[in-house]
């Protein structure tokens, strides 16, 4: 994996953004989505790999207790690719990881937390556009006949109706993205989409080692933490706009106004 440090604002900002320029569309698509660290050196782990334990084994029981329990209302698909984004929407352990096609948005968890602005933070990037070509050929082929370069909860349901399905449809791990439903504006709001791997017990780190041209990390160094948190204030990529209502504008209002730590 390429790794990259950023030496100022500026620099950041021309990392982030490398190639996102589409010649076939004359335009600034960029193929990459983001997921913000605190700390850079951290492992990325999904919430079900935290849990602890055989993946494999209690994910089948989290999943089907949480729809049991759930009011029925609350997906507008009975799919398991609805459910699960409901369900991590919410906190509960699964195989889903967070990311945005947003580096901004991405650039805010890394320096969402002044505890951590002692420690280096990082953006991962995966080229999703590169990763989706080397799916097995069912999923590749739906993206094909949608003419699309990312799922949807909608388009994955037509493809895989279960974990077990996902899980045997090639001998090694794979990685793909789905953009959930639009449950509420934090999700619209924080441009966001899933990934998941085919296997519970896979791990990202481990994928992006065995395909380090899809991927790369930007440093962002301790000492760019404050600058960083402070300009993206100033473009309002902040609490109030990512987790909408009076926690988030609580969650603003103490670090907006919590004193710079002189080190």
């Amino acid at each position: 994996m390429h790794t990259m440090t950023a030496q100022s604002w500026t620099h950041l900002q021309d990392l982030l953004f490398e190639g996102s320029w589409n010649a076939d569309l004359q335009r600034f698509r960029s193929p990459w989505t983001f997921r913000g660290l605190a700390d850079a050196a951290a492992t990325v782990e999904t919430a079900l790999a935290r849990l602890g334990g055989d993946p494999a084994e209690v994910e089948p029981h989290l999943l089907r207790n949480f729809i049991k329990y759930a009011r029925r209302d609350v997906v507008e698909v009975d799919s398991l690719w609805h459910w699960l984004s409901v369900a991590r929407h919410h906190g509960m352990p699964t195989r889903l990881l967070d990311w945005t096609y947003s580096p901004l948005v991405a650039l805010h968890f890394a320096t969402a937390e002044i505890e951590d602005f002692d420690l280096d933070g990082a953006i991962l990037a995966i080229n999703y556009e590169q990763a989706h070509r080397i799916l097995p050929q069912p999923l590749a082929a739906e993206l094909q006949r949608e003419g699309a370069h990312s799922f949807t909860a909608e388009l994955l349901a037509g493809v895989v109706a279960s974990l077990g399905d996902l899980d045997r449809m090639a001998p090694e791990p794979f990685l793909l993205f789905f953009e959930p439903p639009s449950l509420d504006v934090r999700i619209v709001n924080q441009y966001a989409l899933f990934s998941v791997l085919s296997s519970p017990s896979a791990g990202l780190d481990a994928w992006m080692q065995q395909h380090p041209t899809l991927c790369r990390k930007i440093i962002v160094p301790a000492s760019l933490k404050w600058e960083i948190r402070d300009k993206l204030d100033q473009c309002n990529i902040t609490e109030r706009v990512l987790f909408p209502g009076l926690d988030g504008l609580s969650k603003w209002l103490k670090r907006h106004y919590s004193p710079r730590r002189r080190t």
